[in-house]
C-alpha cells in the first residue's frame, strides 16, 4: 500500500509542478483550482489500474470519482471563465511581489495541494488495496445512496447559484429556495456527503484508518476553506445574510425554522 501511494504521490507532484510552470507564464495562480478535482479523478484512476484485478467495487469507484472530478473542474473552469486570477492570489502576489511570489506560490498553493490531494484521496486507495471482492456488498449500497445524495446537493446547488447570480436583479439578495431552503450551503453538505460516501467504501474494502481522508474533507470545508470563510463574508457584504442564518441550517439539510 505505501509503495502505490508513494508512486501516485509522484505522479501528482509531477501534474501540480507543471500546473505550477504553467500559472507562472500566465501570471494566473487560480488555474490550481480548477484541476481540484481532476487531481482526484487522476489518483483515483492510477490506483485502480496499477493494484491489481478490476473488481466491481474499483470500476464502481472509478465511475463515481470521474463524474464528481470532472463535474466540478468544468463547473469550475466555467464559473471562473473571464474573471482573472481569483482575489486571494492577487493579495499574496501583492504581499510577497512578483520577485518571490512566483516561487513563493509553488509551496504555499501548489505543493499545498498536491499533499491535501494524497491525504483526502486515502479512502481511495483503501478500497483498490482493499479485500478483493466479485459482489458488491450491503455497505456498498449505503455508500452509493450517499453518494447520489451528495452529489444531488453538491451539483444541484451550484446549478441554483449559478442561475440565481446570473440574474441582475438579484444582486444584493440571498438565495433561500431549493436547495438553499434547507442549508445554507448545499454545496459544501454535498462534497462533504460524496467523500463520506467514498469512505464506505474502503470500510466495505476491509480498510479502516483511510476513511481519516474524508474526515479531513470535511473538516478542511467546514472549518478552513468552505464554510467559516463563506459565512464572515457574506454577513459583511449582504445584510439580509443574518435573517437567512436565524431561519437556515447551516450544513446539514433540515426544514427552515418558522
Amino acid at each position: 500500500m505505501l509503495t502505490l501511494f508513494s508512486q501516485a504521490s509522484l505522479v501528482i507532484l509531477i501534474l501540480f509542478t507543471l500546473l505550477w510552470l504553467l500559472s507562472v507564464r500566465l501570471k494566473n495562480v487560480s488555474i490550481v483550482d480548477l484541476f481540484w478535482g481532476i487531481g482526484f479523478v487522476v489518483v483515483n484512476t492510477f490506483y485502480v489500474f496499477m493494484s491489481g484485478d478490476l473488481t466491481p467495487r474499483k470500476i464502481l469507484l472509478l465511475v463515481l470519482v470521474t463524474l464528481w472530478g470532472v463535474r466540478l473542474s468544468i463547473y469550475l473552469t466555467w464559473r471562473n471563465k473571464g474573471k482573472g486570477e481569483d482575489f486571494r492570489y492577487q493579495a499574496f502576489r501583492k504581499k510577497y511581489g512578483p520577485a518571490r511570489y512566483w516561487w513563493v506560490s509553488f509551496f504555499q498553493t501548489f505543493l499545498l495541494q498536491g499533499v491535501l490531494t494524497m491525504l483526502i484521496s486515502l479512502p481511495l486507495l483503501g478500497v483498490s488495496m482493499g479485500t478483493p471482492s466479485h459482489a458488491l456488498h450491503a455497505l456498498d449500497y449505503v455508500g452509493i445512496l450517499v453518494w447520489l445524495v451528495g452529489f444531488t446537493f453538491e451539483s444541484g446547488g451550484d446549478y441554483q447559484l449559478a442561475r440565481f447570480k446570473n440574474n441582475p436583479q438579484n444582486k444584493g439578495k440571498v438565495l433561500s429556495h431549493g436547495f438553499w431552503r434547507y442549508t445554507r450551503h448545499p454545496n459544501y453538505f454535498g462534497d462533504s456527503a460524496v467523500w463520506w460516501a467514498y469512505g464506505l467504501f474502503s470500510i466495505s474494502a476491509g480498510n479502516y484508518w483511510q476513511v481519516l481522508g474524508s474526515v479531513l474533507m470535511t473538516l478542511l470545508i467546514i472549518k478552513v476553506s468552505g464554510v467559516a470563510l463563506l459565512e464572515k463574508t457574506l454577513n459583511q457584504t449582504k445584510p439580509k445574510y443574518a435573517e437567512y442564518v436565524e431561519k437556515t441550517s447551516s450544513f446539514f439539510p433540515w426544514f427552515p425554522k418558522k
